[in-house]
């Protein structure tokens, strides 16, 4: 199924599971006569540990209370959210209300986003264990921690250029992680749509009966700590998006900061540019168990080998498809931009509490969208905005149980369980897990549009595959039940044009959209 423009007189008709469609109405879109897609690049800028809650909770009304921040107005008719209003600010189940982070107070302490521990918070649907459960106490570098911090959200006085993003382009309320759990499973599930296949023993905490459910680093990679073989380092034998879009010919690649060596040492590369993260310590740009395509044999980039020249950037070569961030940016200034990219920033700007936070991602998100809109083939591209984990901040939202599961590492529905498993299924897995932040800017979205389709991070795998009509992975991967983006476009609309946005505040700067 293409991305394509609707034709009144002309249906197309796909056989969905049953699955499926107990998740909702699939939006499918008629092909032109070339059956050619619309979208010809999708760029997927995937960040770290946010929930809805966390950023979007009180969008659109933001408190625009001092001279110091950015002020936000929402637009004339735009739509609400299922966010934090009326006894959930008042009078909300857990131990403290949720408050608002001023946008001085960018910088916060990294939460608890452990599988288990999530599951717990969620404490089968009463949403009202956060506090106790995934806040974090003490100091971390310059930060000051509180346990409480968990319930804090910002709004668009500091998350300004994403909430600008939202009200001329499409956003989700109502998209999930996954699974529950820490980086590398939402990795694995955004390429993957799979956390199961660990062909190494078991790594403990990071891995329960062959799933993934913590931070294992890719044996495959040269710079991941420890090195050798030992505990807490592991591949995957499951088959990824790499290997559809490979099969196809479709070019495509991973991008991201600190990836190029800067030495070798004993033929092994070393990945040691850094930058000062916002705790005030230096951070190493490179996050190994951020790159989810070096858990897998064929796609992994051992050695982080460049590719063999700038017009082989998506295409296969001795890079393998796995670039550093500085790839990105030449592939497209030369013409030579995938089909699909993955772009990936260096941990000061991902977003990740500790040592990054929204004002710094604001900047790397605003110029990699502003400069992508610059280009001429900004009028065929989609860019996703995700997240890989909620970083255990608080959403009200509970999860549907998609992905039953009953290990020891499991406590949704009690100790030890997640739902009633199904026979023969993969078990570690459980999921959906909590509401993550998911937009959709592209000439071809819906403008102020927000979407409740159930999506989680594999709806982003399953539009691929049907942008370029790649089948599904198979093997239980989750792209079988996700559900659709497309909800989110409208390919009979006259196309937007740029809203330029302002790195620092994140307010627009230019905007040709209508």
């Amino acid at each position: 199924m293409a991305l394509l423009r609707s034709a009144p007189t002309r249906h197309l008709v796909t056989a969905l599971s049953a699955s499926a469609l107990l998740m909702g109405p699939v939006t499918v879109t008629p092909a032109d006569d070339d059956d050619s897609p619309r979208i010809k690049h999708v760029v997927v800028i995937f960040q770290e540990n946010v929930s809805f809650d966390h950023y979007f909770g009180t969008y659109p009304k933001a408190a625009n209370n001092s001279p110091d921040e950015p002020a936000f107005h929402a637009l004339p008719g735009t739509p609400t959210v299922n966010g934090l209003t009326g006894a959930l600010l008042s009078a909300n189940p857990n131990a403290v209300n949720p408050f608002r982070f001023e946008r001085a107070h960018a910088a916060t302490c990294d939460q608890d986003h452990d599988y288990g521990d999530e599951q717990k918070a969620f404490d089968s649907g009463a949403m009202d264990k956060f506090v106790e459960t995934l806040g974090t106490n003490g100091t971390d570098g310059t930060l000051t921690c509180n346990a409480t911090d968990v319930m804090g959200y910002f709004d668009g006085n500091t998350v300004t250029a994403l909430w600008n993003y939202a009200q001329h382009f499409a956003m989700s309320n109502n998209s999930f992680g996954t699974t529950f759990g820490p980086s590398t499973p939402g990795a694995l599930n955004l390429v993957a749509g799979q956390t199961h296949g660990v062909d190494q023993p078991d790594s403990p905490g990071n891995v329960v009966d062959g799933s993934v459910v913590g931070d294992p680093r890719p044996i495959l990679d040269d710079c991941s700590p420890g090195g050798g073989g030992r505990p807490g380092q592991i591949s995957l034998t499951a088959p990824n998006v790499g290997d559809l879009l490979n099969a196809h010919r479709i070019t495509w690649g991973w991008f991201q900061g600190g990836f190029r060596p800067t030495a070798f040492v004993g033929g092994a590369a070393v990945c040691g540019s850094t930058h000062t993260g916002s705790d005030g310590r230096p951070k190493r740009d490179y996050i190994p168990h951020h790159e989810p395509f070096q858990y897998f044999t064929q796609t992994a980039n051992r050695h982080h080998v460049p590719p063999s020249s700038t017009s082989m950037i998506g295409q296969t070569d001795q890079a393998n498809h796995q670039y550093d961030l500085a790839d990105f940016w030449s592939a497209l200034s030369s013409g030579h931009l995938p089909a699909v990219s993955f772009v990936k920033a260096a941990g000061y700007q991902d977003g990740h509490a500790g040592y990054s936070d929204p004002l710094a991602e604001q900047q790397f998100v605003v110029s990699t969208i502003n400069a992508l809109m610059r280009s001429p083939d900004w009028r065929e591209t989609a860019v996703i905005i995700a997240y890989d984990d909620s970083d255990g901040w608080y959403d009200h939202v509970m999860s549907p149980i998609v992905s039953p599961s009953a290990t020891s590492e499991d406590f949704l529905t009690g100790p030890g369980t997640c739902g009633t498993p199904n026979g023969g299924a993969f078990q570690g897995r459980c999921g959906y897990g909590p509401r993550l932040p998911l937009i959709v800017v592209s000439p071809f979205a819906k403008k102020n549009f927000v979407d409740s389709t159930l999506t989680d991070q594999s709806s982003i795998l399953r539009f691929i595959e049907d942008n370029w009509k790649l089948g599904r992975l198979g093997g239980q991967s989750f792209d079988a039940k996700a559900g659709t983006l497309l909800n989110m476009f409208d390919f009979d609309q006259r196309p937007s044009g740029r809203v330029l946005l302002d790195p620092s505040t994140g307010r627009v700067i230019d905007d040709d959209s209508e």
